[in-house]
């Protein structure tokens, strides 16, 4: 069941968009976008650039907001339509529904204002815009009569009191979890740099910049990531990062590694300080519009991917060996948390918020465990509908209680861990009582589309959206479907969320090759609204096959380099769930196989009621 709450009357959200209005209406602006982002082009926000969440109350990872005096809406995708839907009853904000590019759909939306002047005026924060997305829409508005002014944070002034930057310390990824020295990844990038001819780099990025200094942070939640900007030429670095964040210690260390320190406000003055005969090496999808506009005229701009962006997705073995540490630990939490479930449900009061609690809990137990890679997912039937979804202390399901079970259903957890050795991340659905017949063929054929992709083997080099079929396929084959991606990219103790590679319906690019090294999601699902949801989800390594023929020459079929999926989740999948009807036989094969590995490998870790739990839930179909 799920805790009713009175609609949200949002007094507000009321008074902040006035604020705004009259804020527009003084500067002369006809609308205001306001995005989810930041100046880094972030996943997870600092507090300081919830501006999108402040002015609307949608509280997803994902959406833009436009206001003009007449109105106001909210645009996301599929994720997050349910969640919008509720979040935003009695705002007075609409929800557009975005089922394609969502620039066109900005513009369309402006297009039906009827008090706009020709030409109009839409303004957007450029300093947290992001380069690629800002020149197709300045392109889209200028065709439709708007222009885009882009100066100004649009919410100076009408937000106040704002959040500050955060100051937490900035802190060292030491041995035996790093694995690579900084100077040999500094040298790496600045060999990519000078094969583009370029001469300077800029990294905006916190992932990017974690990742090659080996520094980590607690600026933003879940990502273990600081606040900074990174200037690097063929000699040095300049790190422009908050004062006190660095520690005279590190900075020592980084200094004997070419690595000055600057404020953290003094990025955008470098960048016009760049020598006319700079050539500037900037990634168009990991730059905001400002940023490029702070590049002098004269100097010459090489657009292309970061090096470090390929670099960190290629994790080297000894960070494969690490992350296989982190999921067995990571396991071992699980085993002891779903113990505990099993024997909490119909005589305990069991919420989905107590299931986060006490998943974190057991986690937090765990050697290297240093904080959750994202909130916690935990849905029981309808509210596991919401891909996305989060319970709240206003709204949340309540499973269990002394007196026993208060529903029977599904429930699915999605859910992981950033651990000093790995970052991890898995979703398991689980039976609550009898599952119905209905139920247990849309898992068993989530299931078919889970496995289907990790028994894949493909040629090396392989653009990452083209397998994303192989998931989708046997809900294809019964008219069903599910509207993410099947897997995105994972980092090393960094952003659970990683490019390039994306096993999506995305449109390829040759940066989403699939190389050996990269950990990669796998979650297919189906989603019922307003009955239950299923996900099964693992993380996967891309790891290097045997040739069919070892010796096959140049331009015969059987030549070249293939890869497979090692599968590094360890979690039993529940067999409760499954109709076998439905399965073949190598499909129960690798099963059975993936559940030995499990209880092989988990078993040393656990005792007691987890101990036989995991091996009840390994058990040979």
């Amino acid at each position: 069941m799920t805790v009713d709450t009175l609609p949200p009357t949002h007094p507000d959200i009321a008074a902040r968009l006035q604020a705004l209005r009259t804020h527009m209406a003084g500067q002369g602006w006809q609308a205001v976008l306001v995005p989810s982002s930041d100046p880094h082009l972030s996943e997870y926000l600092p507090d300081r650039w919830q501006g999108r969440q402040w002015l609307s109350g949608f509280t997803g990872s994902s959406g833009t907001l436009l206001v003009s005096a007449e109105k106001a809406a909210l645009f996301t995708d599929s994720r997050y339509w349910e969640q919008a839907e509720a979040e935003l009853a009695g705002s007075g904000i609409d929800l557009v529904k975005l089922e394609g590019p969502a620039v066109p759909a900005y513009v369309a939306w402006l297009s039906t204002l009827t008090h706009a002047p020709s030409p109009a005026a839409l303004a957007v924060d450029g300093a947290v815009l992001g380069l690629a997305q800002a020149q197709q829409l300045q392109a889209a508005l200028a065709a439709a009569g708007w222009s885009m002014h882009t100066e100004t944070d649009v919410l100076d002034g009408p937000w106040s009191p704002r959040p500050a930057l955060p100051a937490g310390a900035v802190f060292e990824h030491e041995a035996p979890f790093s694995t690579t020295p900084r100077a040999t990844k500094l040298a790496e990038v600045r060999a990519l740099m000078q094969a583009k001819g370029a001469t300077h780099h800029w990294i905006a990025t916190l992932d990017d910049l974690a990742w090659l200094l080996n520094l980590r942070g607690a600026d933003v939640d879940y990502n273990p990531v600081f606040l900074g900007h990174a200037l690097v030429s063929l000699t040095q670095l300049e790190l422009f990062v908050g004062e006190d964040k660095i520690s005279n210690a590190l900075a020592a260390r980084l200094q004997a590694d070419g690595v000055v320190l600057r404020p953290y406000d003094a990025a955008t003055a470098a960048l016009n300080g760049l020598p006319a005969d700079a050539v500037m090496l900037m990634d168009p999808k990991r730059v905001t519009w400002g940023l490029r506009a702070a590049v002098p005229a004269g100097v010459k701009v090489v657009e292309s991917i970061n090096p470090s962006t390929l670099l960190k997705s290629r994790k080297t073995d000894a960070e494969a060996a690490c992350t296989r540490e982190a999921m067995e630990r990571d396991g071992a939490a699980m085993c002891a948390f779903y113990a505990w479930l099993e024997q909490a449900l119909g005589t305990t009061y069991v919420s989905e918020l107590t299931l986060d609690e006490r998943m974190t809990a057991e986690r937090a137990k765990q050697p290297g465990y240093v904080s959750l890679s994202f909130p916690t997912i935990a849905g029981f039937n309808a509210n596991g509908a919401l891909p996305h979804y989060r319970a709240t202390e206003a709204t949340f399901a309540v499973l269990s209680t002394p007196e026993g079970l208060t529903a029977e259903g599904l429930l699915l957890i999605d859910s992981g861990g950033q651990y000093l050795g790995g970052t991890t991340d898995i979703t398991r659905v689980w039976a609550i009582g009898t599952p119905t017949a209905a139920q247990k063929r849309d898992f068993t054929l989530v299931l078919k589309g889970t496995l289907a992709l990790s028994r894949t083997r493909f040629p090396q080099g392989t653009l990452a959206p083209m397998l994303d079929a192989i998931a989708r396929a046997p809900l294809w084959a019964e008219g069903l479907d599910f509207g993410h991606g099947t897997g995105h990219g994972v980092g090393y103790f960094l952003n659970v969320h990683e490019g390039p590679q994306s096993i999506s319906k995305a449109i390829p690019t040759q940066d989403m090759a699939m190389q050996p090294g990269m950990i990669t999601s796998i979650e297919p699902g189906l989603y019922r609204p307003g009955q239950w949801g299923i996900r099964i989800e693992n993380l996967v390594l891309n790891v290097p096959v045997p040739p069919a023929v070892a010796d096959a020459a140049p331009g015969t079929p059987e030549y070249g380099q293939y890869l497979a999926f090692e599968t590094l989740s360890l979690c039993p999948i529940d067999t409760r769930c499954i109709d076998r009807s439905l399965l073949c036989d190598d499909e129960i094969a690798w099963l059975n196989t993936y559940h030995a590995e499990v209880r092989r490998r988990l078993s040393p870790l656990v005792s007691g009621d987890a101990l036989d739990w995991l091996v009840r839930r390994t058990e040979a179909m």
